[in-house]
């Protein structure tokens, strides 16, 4: 039980933290990226290990889908607002996933190469 609440209070004082900056900092980037950003940050230095949160992120991982229900009802329920622009919008989702998926493939490509001292792939 203690570990679950340390793994949390990590996580959720990452979140803190990206609250912290997106009220400092006047860009228009939601307060969960400043977030994931600061965490991806400590865990590549090091300062977080993944044994430190691994725990409770997969259990977040697997709950994720539930988070997404009460948006989805949200835009059931604005249908007749979405419903002549269906299409535009549709077409804007399709194609941004695809540039997600292509921009992230790329990333994590970049991350996987590894070199050894004279600049080869390993």
């Amino acid at each position: 039980m203690a570990l679950y609440l340390k793994q949390s209070a990590i996580i959720f004082g990452f979140s803190l933290l990206g609250e912290a900056l997106n009220r400092l900092i006047p860009l228009p980037i939601p307060a969960a990226v400043y977030g994931l950003v600061l965490l991806f940050v400590a865990l590549c230095l090091k300062l977080v290990k993944v044994e430190q949160i691994d725990k409770v992120s997969s259990f977040l991982l697997t709950i994720l889908p539930i988070l997404f229900v009460s948006p989805a009802v949200n835009l059931l329920e604005s249908w007749e607002i979405l419903a002549p622009q269906v299409l535009s919008i549709s077409l804007l989702v399709v194609s941004s996933t695809i540039l997600v998926f292509a921009i992230a493939g790329m990333i994590s490509q970049l991350f996987c190469r590894k070199e050894d001292g004279n600049g080869n792939p390993s």
